[in-house]
């Protein structure tokens, strides 16, 4: 039984594992769009009041809402481009109107959705969630070298404080037992955090100058205003967050040891678009169910939903007090990519462990399995391959999760249900050496 205490700190550690993702976005929109200082802080404040709403509203139980699996959720990175978009042409009350429209189409067309789970068996499951863990890994990566655009990318100083990051994770896993381990990446950011405040790279700076108190209010930036076009491009984008928060459901089922069933991921889908409108009405973002949480949950084996709610709750309270916001976010980025590499590397991991359940003897599972992975990680790490396609498909076509669950369906039902089918065998293989034959 975990005390309240310990409940707090577990619940803190998942808050660590999502904050870099969770701020970035409102980051980086409010300066794509020149915002004053005051409009990005209540942009974060404001986010971070949200993702807390829409964590409580995703592991609550009802009868319509809530997937009651310990699930955060934060904004979407596939909505950062079209909210820019949106916002330049026209103005961010247009944003926010089709924000609040699109979540309400989430909630409608959740239903609809549920049906076609039928066509995620294990090999597609397995596919997907091993797709998410592979194309985390370069946010990872960039992250150690200090962060993508900085001044100081890769600088031996950065790949240091990661390695470090990294190590103490590792050791504590390794070394402690209980409450400790189970805390090993909280542990290993506090220390990398203290690293680098001797090595000159953290600033408070940021801390003294934030607020202490701020207030979530509904069209901050006006009354919505709705545009089809605007509409329709969100919708599109929440369509791409619901495949991605499908395999974040099934790889939460499978870290937490229960079969995942239809209606929890109906219901969490109806949370998700629930949250939608939220942001929208309060100015904030899309919520999708964040996969970093996933890793965090397979490392420390803490199942419980408590956790999870704590996390919420925590959310809430830096929502509402900016000054304790800010002092989070003096972890250096290479803190945080050390401790990605455990998590996203989790992610992965238990992909292929749902991929060792599959017989890929079977020449169309190998298939499915290979072409998915290959596609998915190929649009994951080459997105400019699409910049020709018009924009609505451009969206769908760069998510690498998009891509190798579409690609991972399709294969499995043209190719998963043959009556007979070969096995791959090492014979049938050609020895290394072998000359070719015609």
């Amino acid at each position: 039984m975990l005390s309240r205490q310990k409940i707090f700190a577990l619940g803190f550690q998942h808050v660590m594992a999502m904050y870099a993702g969770a701020i970035a976005v409102p980051l980086i929109v409010g300066g794509a769009l020149g915002l004053t200082p005051a409009q990005m802080a209540y942009l974060v404040a404001a986010d971070l009041f949200t993702c807390g709403l829409a964590t409580l509203l995703q592991i609550m139980r009802s009868k319509y809402f809530g997937s009651g699996l310990p699930v955060v959720l934060g904004c979407t990175f596939t909505a950062v481009g079209p909210i820019i978009a949106i916002a330049s042409t026209s103005n961010l009350a247009t944003a926010y109107g089709a924000i609040i429209l699109s979540g309400l189409f989430v909630v409608l067309f959740a239903p609809l959705y549920g049906k076609l789970l039928r066509f995620f068996p294990t090999v597609v499951t397995g596919s997907v969630v091993t797709i998410i863990g592979l194309t985390l890994i370069p946010v990872a990566m960039n992250n150690v070298a200090g962060g993508q655009g900085m001044p100081d990318f890769g600088e031996p100083r950065n790949l240091l404080l990661a390695l470090a990051t990294l190590v103490i994770i590792l050791l504590v896993n390794r070394l402690a037992t209980g409450f400790l381990r189970a805390v090993s990446v909280l542990l290993g950011l506090a220390v990398g955090t203290a690293m680098g405040y001797f090595m000159g790279i953290v600033s408070f700076e940021a801390v003294g100058s934030a607020s202490w108190i701020s207030i979530a209010q509904p069209f901050y930036f006006g009354k919505p205003e709705f545009s089809v076009m605007a509409i329709i491009t969100m919708i599109i984008v929440n369509i791409v967050s619901m495949v991605e928060s499908t395999g974040v459901y099934l790889a939460v089922g499978r870290a937490t040891d229960q079969k995942v069933e239809q209606r929890q991921i109906v219901n969490g889908l109806r949370s998700e678009g629930a949250a939608i409108m939220l942001g929208g009405l309060l100015n904030a973002f899309p919520y999708t169910a964040f996969s970093q949480n996933v890793g965090l949950i397979t490392l420390t084996r803490v199942k419980t939903r408590k956790v999870i709610f704590a996390a919420g709750a925590i959310m809430v309270v830096l929502g509402l007090l900016p000054k304790l916001a800010a002092l989070t976010t003096v972890i250096p980025n290479a803190v945080l990519g050390g401790a990605m590499i455990v998590m996203f590397g989790s992610v992965a991991a238990a992909g292929v462990s749902i991929l060792s359940e599959v017989n890929l003897r079977k020449e169309s599972n190998l298939l499915i399995v290979a072409c998915s992975i290959a596609v998915g990680l190929g649009s994951a790490a080459v997105p400019q391959m699409f910049d020709q396609v018009p924009e609505w498909l451009k969206m769908l076509l760069q998510s690498g999760i998009v891509t190798g669950s579409i690609t991972a369906i399709v294969l499995n039902i043209f190719l998963g249900n043959r009556a007979e089918e070969p096995e791959v065998t090492t014979s049938d293989l050609p020895a290394p050496d072998a000359p070719a034959t015609n």
